[in-house]
């Protein structure tokens, strides 16, 4: 196969798959496919729930596939619309459940659906994180079982992780160096240069599937340990009433210092991709106890700062059960409204069961999808407060009218992401 004659479903229309989508489309024929009918409606309005999107981008795509039919992005659910495309790119999530596990469903059951479809000839493309050897092991296995096709005989892989950063309007899709590889020589350069055509940043060529597939277990994995690191810090400097900024700060005069900075690690990616690598550690016989110890802590970081926020406020003699608390956000980073595996839910459900009545305000976050996800309820307006935690760094917060939440002089203010003016916060992680 060659580029130009690429024609290319991308499976998936999330944080990921969009912008892929829009990108190819304007120099392919591109159909973005996603078993949500509500998510298509959407899309084809020219409307982007994830803010993800350039939306005159996607307007410029969609108008180029209404003008030809060898170039430019259309929608469906309807799979009978993916045979006539020769490259699918799979964009799936990639969860862990509730036993931090890798949830492989939705990466299967794209297999599964596409290996009722492919013809002899195409390439199937996962961006999907997922641990070495995932592709051939457990997703090739599935397209050959349906397709009744033979691997690297008839049909063809590659791997290039998904680099996306949600929120981020500068570091975009096009930005950022791409990861790529083939299951054969050819087929990796074909890959490559799929990619090259969209990427301005460039692309770089891996030997083989599985290195592909470890580089990005290895990239996440790597700022998770990096960030406990300075949360184990924000730990022990609690302790002795230093504040961890201050030491960062000092001991980032020196050059080669990482200047890390404490925080609730949560997010689809870096939350989430090293108990993948943990799964394929443990399957070979290895207990991986840097990256597992990395994962302990953060994870209990949320525990952490709603116990401080407890303790702070019975050192000033605020009663704890039935007190009022504002957490002044949700999602799992600033500006942007991807609630996946967000931490501050830990922080809530931590003050919740020491008794207290918490409200979230999040100008970012969508009502309905918290309530959804984790049970949660946003206000709209919020009142007066015994407690104000600032969860995330959205704009609206930078600077926020901290008098006007306070019930009382009294009141704990918490600066998690330590945004705040410290003369006005009586703690900071």
């Amino acid at each position: 196969m060659n580029v130009e004659s690429s024609k290319i479903a991308i499976i998936g229309l999330g944080y990921v798959g969009l912008p892929l989508a829009i990108e190819f489309g304007k120099k392919y024929k591109v159909l973005g496919f996603d078993i949500n009918q509500a998510r298509i409606e959407e899309l084809k309005s020219g409307r982007d729930r994830t803010n993800e999107a350039d939306l005159e981008r996607l307007q410029f795509a969609m108008n180029l596939a209404n003008e030809s039919d060898k170039v430019g992005l259309k929608f469906s659910s309807k799979v009978e619309d993916l045979n006539s495309y020769n490259v699918y790119i799979v964009t799936v999530p990639t969860p862990i459940d509730k036993f931090k596990a890798p949830d492989l469903t939705p990466l299967l059951q794209a297999s599964q659906m596409l290996g009722k479809v492919i013809a002899k000839g195409d390439i199937v493309i996962y961006e999907s994180t997922v641990y070495p050897g995932c592709t051939e092991e457990d997703c090739v296995p599935v397209l050959e079982k349906h397709s009744n096709l033979k691997f690297n005989q008839d049909f063809y892989c590659g791997y290039s992780p998904e680099r996306i950063n949600p929120g981020d309007k500068v570091n975009t899709l096009t930005k950022i160096k791409k990861v790529t590889s083939g299951s054969t020589p050819e087929i990796a350069e074909v890959v490559d240069q799929l990619y090259k055509s969209i990427i301005t940043a460039g692309t770089h060529k891996a030997p083989s599937l599985k290195v592909a597939e470890a580089s990005k277990a290895i990239e996440n994995a790597q700022r998770d340990v990096n960030i406990s690191f300075v949360n184990e810090l924000a730990l022990i400097f609690d302790r002795m009433g230093v504040d961890t900024y201050d030491v960062l700060e000092a001991a980032g005069t020196k050059w080669n210092f990482l200047k890390y900075r404490p925080g609730l690690v949560g997010g689809h990616c870096i939350g989430v991709d090293p108990y993948y690598l943990v799964h394929k550690a443990e399957s070979l016989g290895y207990n991986p106890q840097v990256i597992l110890s990395g994962r302990r802590v953060n994870d209990n970081m949320g525990l952490f700062v709603a116990n401080k926020v407890v303790k702070l406020m019975i050192q000033k003699g605020i009663t704890i059960k039935g007190a009022r608390a504002l957490l002044l956000g949700v999602t799992f980073k600033e500006n942007c409204p991807d609630i996946r595996n967000s931490k501050v839910v830990d922080v809530h459900n931590e003050l919740i069961q020491f008794g207290l009545d918490v409200d979230v305000y999040d100008p970012h976050a969508d009502s309905k999808e918290l309530s959804n996800e984790y049970g949660i309820s946003l206000v709209t307006n919020p009142i007066k407060y015994d407690a104000v935690i600032l969860a995330v760094a959205h704009d609206e917060f930078v600077n926020i009218n901290l008098r006007e939440l306070k019930n009382s002089e009294n009141c704990v203010v918490f600066d998690i992401k330590a945004i705040l003016d410290r003369n006005q916060i009586d703690g900071r992680l």
